[in-house]
């Protein structure tokens, strides 16, 4: 089964950035374009480009809409995010170039209301995200830019919206993202079998190539990646490679 490998752009203040385990007190800044950033992706031959608004993310608005659809004419299909909240910031992101638009903290707290959005737009316009952490024996949900907790949980809501006609799940585990230390394969495992109709994508951890083959052995469907890439710990056309 192939897997697609999706670069991603972090950012805060028109800038890209990273963070660690969704912490905006623990920021690095990588570039000040990220024009220039997403254009090398493009040149290296990737065919899809994950962008978060971590203001956005933080606030419940698109802080940095006026980024993101610059960043949808480099070259590639974009999935874009945070600070989604209601179906005219749907339009809007999709007005602005993106394909797929990533609903996180509104996709947990109003199911019944983004599954309205999926007959609406389809589903290979809508990702939904997913991202947890283990908490109390359970894959906890938090929100808000991962800074509230929510009372459902993952293993409560991907069966749902896979029921609900969604196609494409991103399950990020917080205490990886941000960290090299590795995909946590047991979630990606865990979620092949509670939802084998979804196509998921991994994020969180990533720091070498066989971090990608082994999230495809996973069950995964794609992987995101944002630190090792802008830190160079392999090359984008390596990671195609895979």
């Amino acid at each position: 089964m192939s897997i697609e490998v999706i670069p991603a752009i972090d950012l805060r203040g028109g800038q890209v950035v990273r963070l660690k385990q969704g912490d905006y007190a623990q920021e690095t800044r990588y570039a000040s374009d990220p024009r220039s950033v997403a254009g090398r992706y493009a040149q290296a031959g990737a065919r899809w480009l994950h962008v978060v608004d971590l203001d956005g993310a933080r606030a419940g608005d698109l802080a940095n809409l006026a980024v993101i659809e610059a960043l949808a004419k480099a070259g590639m299909q974009v999935q874009a995010g945070g600070g989604v909240r209601s179906e005219e910031d749907v339009r809007r992101l999709l007005a602005a170039g993106v394909t797929r638009v990533v609903v996180g903290s509104v996709a947990i707290r109003a199911p019944e209301q983004v599954a309205a959005w999926l007959q609406t737009h389809g589903a290979e316009h809508i990702t939904i995200a997913l991202d947890t952490r283990w908490r109390d024996q359970r894959w906890s949900l938090p929100s808000a830019g991962w800074i509230e907790e929510e009372a459902r949980t993952l293993d409560e809501l991907a069966p749902w919206y896979a029921a609900h006609g969604a196609r494409h799940l991103l399950c990020t585990d917080i205490e990886r993202d941000g960290m090299l230390a590795g995909f946590n394969l047991d979630l990606y495992r865990h979620l092949a079998r509670v939802v084998p109709q979804l196509a998921v994508q991994a994020s969180g951890g990533v720091r070498s190539l066989d971090d990608i083959r082994a999230a495809g052995a996973a069950g995964a469907r794609g992987v995101i990646l944002g630190r090792a890439l802008l830190e160079g710990r392999f090359t984008l056309e390596e990671a195609l490679a895979c």
